[in-house]
């Protein structure tokens, strides 16, 4: 059996030879290593003895790295997701966790992005791009260079990232930069350009793979941001006050040299979506992302709720009498928050679907998010709900900010399995939702009635995205509405329901005890 351990390209396979690393576990394969192979190998039975003369070279390759090179060149296969159990280790994927004063080690091997540590006098310089660490000598010692955003792989949008220089050299070797402010704190430099302005990749890229670099800190540490945007600052300022103690710095923006004990250049990031504990010091979880995001929008949905009483109380004179009793009946029903867009993708029968949703038993509240909306009003709306639905696109992020243990339910267009799946399903499944997918009938996409019954567009997806990502977005993405069979989907409904019915009765029996 060969295991694709990752695919990189946005929504289709990488698919041509020598484009997907595979590891093999097959004992049949007849490559020395038995580790790394190609998509088309061949397999045949060799005698016993041949096949464990085969098993004692490929386990001397495997074991040959661990005893002969040095701690900085960590093999490619270690870098990729925990699924891989058996080959990742904290020790091998946080190479430069136990940096010696006054050295830097960088870790290149990993396909999402790479990562320095300095540690000892280090000074920032932005008018040149420079990060200097001074030791105790007149040589230049070394460089590196690095774009800290976590997208390695993706050529186009990386060539839109600011680079660092990297230097060691010694104290008297050239002009030496004088401190003007002077932190007792480590630092941590990442970019905040590339896709951000999308929501998937502000947390995917962004704000989980900061948790896992910084969780180490414990908020002693100060964040310095390359492609510096006071919006984002803005949108997360409830996170960002858990991650760290101490001001943001715009490296751009702040000219004065600032001086640091160590410096993490770069962002270390597990999967998508997700935080692995196998790789983490502490062994936190996206488990625990999720609580701290619960601790971060605490306050200002306190004071949410706290307006809305008060606008509660000034319209009192207004009601004639008390809350019915269905009403309070249907407060005690489990409640479905449907993402609903307005551009592509969008569900052309959603009011009936709303009708459908409450004929089963459910309370429906639809959520329109905006780019500018804030997020503690969406997270206080679907961490109250026990069922979010939604047609995959980047809103389906916010399934981080439902409770583990509720149901989350994709409806996956055509041409979007793949993607559905892996950036969404996968990583719910991890956080303790209740995952559903639905994959829509050709019949119920709006491309049924633009393409011939025959067309590969609605026959085999997988080929028109294998024709390059212009066309899956152009075709799938931007141009596709979906007309839901309700028929079909009443019975994911009917399934979201009784687990919903059940969970509930769960809590009051704990409750009771």
């Amino acid at each position: 059996m060969c295991k694709k351990m990752m695919h990189y390209k946005r929504y289709h396979h990488w698919n041509k030879k020598g484009d997907v690393l595979v590891v093999c576990v097959d004992e049949d394969i007849t490559t020395p290593l038995g580790l790394v192979c190609g998509n088309n190998h061949k397999k045949t039975k060799p005698k016993i003895y041949y096949l464990l003369f085969l098993c004692l070279i490929s386990f001397s390759f495997f074991l040959a790295p661990q005893f002969f090179t040095s701690p900085h060149g960590f093999s490619l296969l270690y870098s990729f997701s925990s699924d891989d159990g058996a080959l990742v280790s904290k020790s091998d994927v946080n190479v430069c966790s136990s940096v010696s004063n006054g050295t830097i080690c960088c870790e290149r091997s990993s396909i999402r992005s790479d990562i320095c540590v300095m540690k000892g006098d280090v000074r920032t310089d932005s008018a040149s791009s420079r990060i200097t660490l001074y030791r105790n000598n007149d040589e230049v010692l070394r460089h590196e260079k690095i774009k800290p955003y976590t997208r390695k792989w993706e050529k186009s949008v990386m060539d839109t990232i600011d680079e660092l220089d990297l230097v060691v050299k010694g104290e008297h070797s050239g002009i030496h930069q004088k401190c003007d402010v002077k932190h007792d704190v480590p630092a941590v430099f990442f970019s905040t350009g590339g896709y951000t302005g999308n929501l998937y990749h502000e947390f995917n890229d962004g704000l989980l793979p900061l948790y896992i670099t910084s969780q180490q800190f414990n908020k002693k540490v100060v964040f310095v941001i390359l492609e510096y945007h006071n919006w984002w600052i803005m949108k997360y300022e409830n996170v960002l006050s858990h991650l760290t103690e101490y001001p943001v710095i715009d490296f751009r923006g702040d000219k004065r040299i600032h001086c640091f004990p160590e410096a993490v250049v770069g962002l270390r990031i597990h999967d998508e979506l997700t935080v692995s504990s196998s790789l983490m010091v502490n062994d936190k979880s996206i488990r625990d992302f999720r609580d701290l995001l619960d601790r971060a929008y605490w306050p200002r949905i306190k004071g949410l709720v706290q307006d809305e009483e008060r606008e509660a109380r000034r319209n009192m004179e207004k009601l004639v009498s008390s809350p019915s009793s269905e009403t309070k009946m249907d407060l005690k029903k489990p409640k479905v928050v449907i993402l609903s867009r307005n551009d592509s993708r969008t569900i052309l029968n959603e009011d009936s679907l709303v009708k459908l949703i409450e004929d089963i038993g459910f309370r429906v509240e639809v959520l329109s998010p905006q780019r500018t909306t804030e997020l503690a009003r969406i997270y206080r709306v679907l961490n109250s709900s026990d069922v979010m639905i939604g047609v995959h696109g980047a809103a389906m992020t916010h399934f981080l900010f439902m409770r583990p243990g509720s149901v989350f339910i994709q409806i996956i267009p055509l041409g979007t399995d793949w993607a559905a799946g892996t950036y969404y399903g996968e990583p719910a499944a991890k956080l303790g939702l209740k995952y559903i997918g639905y994959k829509i009938h050709p019949k119920e996409s709006s491309l049924y009635d633009e393409y011939e019954k025959n067309d590969p567009v609605l026959t085999d997806p997988n080929s028109v995205n294998d024709r390059g990502w212009e066309f899956t977005k152009k075709i799938y993405l931007d141009r596709q509405n979906v007309k839901l069979n309700l028929g079909r989907f009443r019975k994911r409904l009917l399934r979201a329901y009784y687990h919903s019915v059940a969970n509930e009765s769960a809590r009051f029996r704990l409750q009771s005890q």
